[in-house]
Formats: structure tokens, C-alpha cells, sequence
């Protein structure tokens, strides 16, 4: 298996610290506001990777943190008269009903920053020690970025160089020792949450809260360390200075990043209006759909959304799906015993279908060549599975189909649960159906819906519906 790491730029073979057992480390949120698909990517492309290495066998321990202290926290808190406690509580759990939605596994642990203060002041006491940071006059303390000698490995960047062609990104303040130098610990602002420490009330610095509950949840040495590739400089290339200063140990043997995701082939910004959360994303497809569409291109190539692509998604999604219902529709009127010689000759010609969907797996997870086999075996599976088959033989191909799509978080049996727009669309054409007296398509319409778990109700103000 062959992973593209960020570190050395090339495709490296994946050597596990410990045979059999991985450790990988994602990047949350800051959980102030519903998830954009932005954060849905890197969500959807590790929890496949996660899915793939636990296929081979791998016992994966996965963390994947929620930065619940943040100024974007606060501000949020301070605009609506709450505590930032109750925002990013409020928000973790909305988090997570999009993971549900989007089929992403639970991580193994999901550590809060605000539950690991007493490690992070641990590890700036360590960093202090060893001469890798210093307190400011004002309590402050900053980590001496020089003073680690590989600064720049991951991102390949070289502070001289950057000093001298990119200003706008140094923090100029009296009190550092250099102008690159960044926060570990920071003191408290009026209505700020805080938390005592040796140098002043405040609270960590970004960077050390993933240093330190990777550290936590994972060990001094890390497998793989993931996430957006906006993440690359400075955060991850600042959680390396910091981790293998204080720990003495290679932070991560692996660094994987995803490609940006683009709405209509511009960068998604609120000022352009082309902002979507996933709840909105909600409101018009099935999360599968998303999940399929995000999957549909290697993760570190740039991915552009729009509403034409998705509705590609959609109707390839539908395929994979129909498939499965055909082979499940058969099964229920196949015949009983082994399978017969010619179907163990087509069932071991199916495999090759997954020997391509594994070959693209092990080639850093290209999901995009993954899912075209899939396909393939989609056609397979409708040229050759009849109700003339063996129960054997047609179990055996839903299973292989259902396995290939588990991997990649793809659910096969369809859903029962009918979408809003597809709720509000039927009602219309009920109402179209009464006007013109056409009674029974109205009732038929009344009854499908009630079948899926939608009651309406004929009100003065129009037909209201809610869900059983």
C-alpha cells in the first residue's frame, strides 16, 4: 500500500510503527456554526481511508478532535449572550448528526481542547525546559520557532525566505523574540473563557491543543497525520516543531492532505454567496449523494462542486443502488442450493473487479479508479444475475458488492426516508390532483407518503405535514 506523504512529496510505502495497528490523527472542526462541505471532505475522504486500512486488517485507533475554544467560539458567544461552553456544545452535536447523515464512523475518540488544558500546560513546561519557549512580559509564551532546526520540513518553506518575500504573514509584536515566533499560551481577554497556568490566566494556543491530544490519544509517534491541505503551513508544520521538541520522537510518520473544494470553479466564500453548509446540502440530496460526489475524485486534487456535478453523483449513485435492489429482488425468488460450475466460473471472474478496486485503494486511496470498478461490477451484476441463478451465487455477488461499497461509506439498500423537496413536490401534485377532482391520484398520493412516514394535514392555510 502506497500513501502520497506530504513530508517527502512522493508515494511511500506504508510501514506501520506497530505491525497490525495504526494511529491516525485528523484534524476536527471549531465547532461555532453548522459544518460547511468544505469541512465535509476531509471528514468523508479519512473515514475511507479508515474504512480501507480496517478492510486489510488493520486495527486502526482513530482520532479525530473538536476545537471547542477558539475566538470564532467566543465572538459567537459574545453576539448571542451565551457562553462559548453552550455554542460549541451546541454545535459538536449538530457536527455529528451531519457525520451521521454523511455515513462518517465515529472516531475512536473525538478529545475536546478545553478537556486537555492540564496536557497542553504540561508540554509548554516541557518546551520551556528544554529552552524551546519563553513567557513575554505580558504572560504570554511563544514557541523560539529558529530554534527547531527542521522548521519548514513539511510545508518546504524556509523562514529567510519567507521573511524576505512573504511580510504579510510574520505577527509583528515588541514583546517576541522573532517576528515567526507563535503562541503556545495566551492571557485572557474581558468575558474570555480562561484557565489558570504558571504565567498568566488565558488559554492554549491552536496549534498545541492537536499536538497534545495526539499525544494523549495516540503516543509520542504517530502512523498518519491528516487533514485539509489549508492545514500544511502554519498549524501542522507548527504541531511538528512543537511535538518533536518536546517528545524527542518523529511526530508522524505519514502526512496526508486533501485537495480544496471549489463551488463553481471559484473558492466558497460568504461574500460571494457560494457558502453551503452540509445541513443545506441536506435540504435538496441525500447525504450519500455528497459522500459519493466527494469520492468521485482523487483527494488531493482540487474538487470543484456544483449542482450539475451532484446531480452526476445522484444518477450514479442511483445505479449502484439499483443494482443492489435487482440482486436483493432475485434473491427473494431464487432458487435454494450451491451454486452451479458455470456460476462459480462468472463469481471468480468477478473478482477481478475487486482486485481493481483494491489495486486503486493501495494506490494512495485513488476512491475516483475505486468506484469505476464498482461500477464495472455494477454492469457485471445486471448483465449475468437472473432469477434463474442459485441462491448461493447471487448472495455471494450482493455480498461482494455491498463489501466494496462499505468501504467507501456507500450505503446499497435504498432509503426509506423521503427528502423534504420530494415531500413538498408530491403535495403539489396532490393539491394539482384534487383541483382537477382526480380523487384517487390525491388519495394515492396520501397514501404513499403516509407509507414513508408522512402525515399531512388539510388546514384553512394550506396542507401541513410532519414526519411520524
Amino acid at each position: 500500500m502506497k500513501i502520497y506523504n506530504t513530508l517527502s512529496r512522493q508515494k511511500e510505502e506504508f510501514v506501520p510503527i506497530e505491525e497490525g495497528k495504526v494511529r491516525m490523527y485528523v484534524c476536527g472542526p471549531t465547532v461555532y456554526n453548522f459544518i460547511h462541505i468544505g469541512n465535509a471532505r476531509p471528514m468523508i475522504v479519512f473515514d475511507t481511508v479508515r474504512r480501507y486500512l480496517e478492510y486489510k486488517g488493520y486495527e486502526v485507533n482513530y482520532v479525530s478532535n473538536f476545537t471547542d475554544v477558539d475566538d470564532k467560539i467566543i465572538n459567537k458567544a459574545i453576539e448571542e449572550g451565551r457562553s462559548a461552553a453552550e455554542v460549541s456544545r451546541q454545535y459538536i452535536e449538530e457536527c455529528k448528526k451531519d457525520m451521521e447523515g454523511m455515513n462518517v464512523k465515529p472516531a475512536t475518540a473525538h478529545p475536546l481542547a478545553t478537556e486537555e488544558i492540564h496536557g497542553m500546560l504540561a508540554m509548554i513546561e516541557t518546551l520551556m525546559d528544554k529552552g524551546y519557549a519563553y513567557r513575554a512580559q505580558d504572560g504570554t509564551v511563544y514557541y523560539r520557532t529558529r530554534k527547531f532546526p527542521e522548521y519548514g520540513k513539511l510545508s518546504h518553506k524556509n523562514l529567510d525566505d519567507l521573511q524576505a518575500g512573504h511580510r504579510d504573514i510574520k505577527v509583528t509584536g515588541v514583546q517576541k523574540e522573532d517576528a515567526f515566533d507563535f503562541v503556545l499560551w495566551k492571557p485572557k481577554k474581558e468575558g474570555e473563557p480562561y484557565w489558570e497556568s504558571p504565567w498568566c490566566d488565558g488559554r492554549p494556543g491552536w496549534h498545541l491543543e492537536c499536538s497534545v491530544m495526539a499525544k494523549h490519544y495516540l503516543g509520542d509517534e504517530i502512523d498518519i497525520h491528516a487533514g485539509g491541505e489549508d492545514l500544511i503551513f502554519p498549524h501542522h508544520e507548527n504541531e511538528i516543531a512543537q511535538s518533536e521538541a518536546a517528545n524527542g520522537k518523529i511526530f508522524s510518520r505519514y502526512w496526508m492532505h486533501n485537495g480544496f473544494l471549489n463551488i463553481d470553479n471559484k473558492k466558497m466564500s460568504k461574500s460571494l454567496g457560494n457558502f453551503f453548509t452540509v445541513r443545506e446540502i441536506q435540504e435538496k440530496y441525500d447525504l450519500q449523494v455528497l459522500r459519493f460526489f466527494m469520492l468521485s475524485a482523487h483527494y488531493r486534487s482540487p474538487l470543484n462542486f456544483s449542482a450539475e456535478l451532484m446531480e452526476s453523483a445522484k444518477a450514479g449513485l442511483e445505479r449502484i443502488v439499483t443494482a443492489a435492489g435487482n440482486l436483493q429482488h432475485l434473491l427473494g425468488a431464487s432458487q435454494t442450493g450451491p451454486m452451479t460450475e458455470a456460476e462459480a466460473a462468472l463469481y471468480e471472474e468477478s473478482g477481478a473487479f475487486v482486485a481493481k478496486f483494491e489495486a486503486a485503494m493501495e494506490d494512495d486511496f485513488n476512491t475516483a479508479d475505486a468506484v469505476s470498478a464498482v461500477f464495472e461490477l455494477v454492469k457485471f451484476a445486471n448483465s449475468n444475475a437472473t432469477a434463474e441463478n442459485s441462491r448461493e451465487f447471487l448472495e455471494k455477488l450482493y455480498e461482494r458488492l455491498d463489501t466494496l461499497c462499505g468501504i467507501l461509506g456507500i450505503l446499497v439498500e435504498r432509503k426509506e426516508e423521503i427528502l423534504d423537496a420530494d415531500i413538498e413536490a408530491l403535495i403539489a401534485e396532490r393539491q394539482a390532483a384534487r383541483k382537477e377532482k382526480n380523487f384517487g391520484r390525491a388519495d394515492e398520493i396520501r397514501d404513499t407518503l403516509l407509507a414513508k412516514g408522512i402525515i399531512l394535514e388539510d388546514t384553512r392555510e394550506g396542507v401541513k405535514w410532519k414526519r411520524a
